[in-house]
């Protein structure tokens, strides 16, 4: 099982860099084909002109279009240079909805969609929001920390596990990017994932895939969760963590906090999500 179809979503500033970069290592490594999708820039636009008077801010629409057109324009630039380094073919495409409809949309026949992490400063009609993708999409979500600059992902992988069925769907997804790696950890955290060993039975079953896994146990009842995934981590050196998304609803998480909402805001490394 590889991956043969990937969406990337670029946006044409400096954080499409590792989004567009693991993408590009990716399609190269599985020989897929390459989709780069530029969210909305018409939709944002034509909500701001509905808001005003067309005649008192036609100067302003119009430094607002040549803006978002050049932004897509540098968008296209980064991924048919993207495309030339890793001696891959890329499709480009442009967005004409909101952001988060048009990357579910176009991610429902792909095997991997692969963007950036939500900023401080998010715009939902620039951007799609990462949690809004993940719960819709249908396949997995491999998602890039804005801060830090990652190509590739082969040096070692997290793999979180709790024994849900979103976990198992996160594993199973993560198959031909774990074959890649050269260490695979299985963590379980305060005896998640159930029976005497928690993390043994997903650890005999990645061996039957070929690959080599460790089992980490850790028990910190008093710590958040995330902070043990995220910690860890950093310990390991890896490069790449497996996740389960939304075992709660989304309003559960927003309300009491919630390990997705967590790693979503606060993730260092690449996490691939499923839900």
């Amino acid at each position: 099982m590889g991956l043969k179809d990937l969406l990337v979503i670029i946006d044409g500033d400096s954080a499409d860099r590792s989004p567009l970069a693991l993408a590009a290592w990716l399609a190269s490594r599985f020989e897929a084909h390459l989709v780069g999708l530029h969210p909305s820039s018409t939709a944002r636009a034509s909500l701001y002109s509905a808001n005003f008077g067309t005649e008192l801010f036609d100067d302003a629409m119009r430094q607002t279009f040549a803006a978002l057109e050049q932004r897509a324009t540098d968008a296209r630039t980064d991924l048919d240079a993207a495309a030339r380094r890793n001696d891959i073919q890329a499709e480009w495409r442009v967005g004409r909805g909101f952001p988060a409809p048009e990357t579910v949309l176009n991610g429902r026949c792909a095997d991997l969609v692969i963007l950036g992490q939500r900023w401080s400063d998010y715009d939902g009609l620039r951007y799609p929001d990462p949690a809004d993708v993940v719960l819709d999409v249908g396949c997995p979500v491999l998602i890039a920390p804005r801060a830090g600059q990652f190509e590739r992902i082969e040096r070692h992988a997290l793999i979180a596990w709790n024994g849900s069925r979103e976990a198992a769907r996160a594993v199973r997804d993560a198959l031909p990017l774990l074959k890649l790696a050269r260490k695979v950890t299985v963590l379980a955290v305060n005896s998640a994932g159930g029976g005497e060993e928690p993390g043994a039975d997903i650890a005999l079953h990645l061996a039957r895939h070929g690959i080599t896994v460790d089992v980490d146990q850790s028990t910190a009842p008093d710590v958040n969760a995330a902070d043990v995934l995220l910690s860890r981590a950093s310990d390991l050196g890896s490069d790449l963590i497996v996740m389960g998304a939304y075992g709660h609803t989304r309003m559960r998480e927003t309300v009491l906090g919630g390990v997705t909402r967590s790693i979503l805001a606060e993730m260092t490394v690449p996490v691939l999500m499923s839900h």
